[in-house]
């Protein structure tokens, strides 16, 4: 178990790592790849991988077992890009996925259940939601657009595409709250802005 985890610790460092940025990192799969394999290629720049290295960079809490929400994160429907997805369509392929891996019908997939899977021949099936896009928006930005354009030698006034406007464009949105709350934090109490029936005395 130990060694697996460095392995799949391995795989998410070399997804994260920076090299050489002329283009994206993304590795050249066939178009007739299974899911999996364009899943590792798209969202994490993996080409070299196996079944057990897999589930522990998909068990997101690190507890051994894959429950429904994680199996839907993986196939990116937690994220923004499937947000149209039918809640019908959602319980639909979680009962498909536990039904192929979910051996004891325990409601969870356990890493041996997975690998078992894995060693049959078989693969995780493409059920029509995208590469899985299941990062966060840091996470998206960096692997799907700033490896792919730019690299740490870009000028900040190059920094121009519809993703780049919008990925600051949240950041200052978060700045500019976190600024407010701070304020709001310093403020004093005014006594005469607190409704006459909760100030003290009444």
């Amino acid at each position: 178990m130990r060694t697996t985890i460095f392995v799949a610790t391995g795989l998410v460092c070399q997804a994260l790592a920076h090299g050489d940025h002329g283009g994206s990192q993304k590795p050249l799969v066939n178009e007739n790849a299974n899911w999996m394999t364009k899943h590792m290629a798209e969202e994490h720049h993996i080409s070299d991988f196996d079944a057990s290295s897999f589930f522990v960079l998909h068990d997101y809490d690190a507890d051994g077992h894959w429950e429904a929400e994680e199996i839907l994160r993986t196939y990116g429907l937690m994220d923004e890009s499937n947000k149209g997805v039918p809640q019908s369509r959602r319980d639909e392929i979680e009962r498909e996925l536990l039904r192929l891996l979910d051996t004891n019908r325990d409601g969870f997939v356990t890493r041996d259940e997975f690998v078992a899977f894995i060693n049959s021949g078989k693969t995780l099936p493409d059920m029509g939601t995208g590469p899985g896009h299941h990062g966060d928006d840091e996470y998206e930005y960096e692997i799907h657009h700033w490896e792919k354009y730019h690299d740490e030698n870009t000028p900040l006034e190059e920094l121009n595409h519809p993703e780049d406007i919008e990925h600051f464009k949240k950041h200052e949105m978060l700045e500019d709250a976190e600024e407010r709350l701070e304020k709001l934090n310093k403020m004093a109490i005014v006594e005469d802005n607190i409704p006459s029936k909760f100030r003290r005395g009444n």
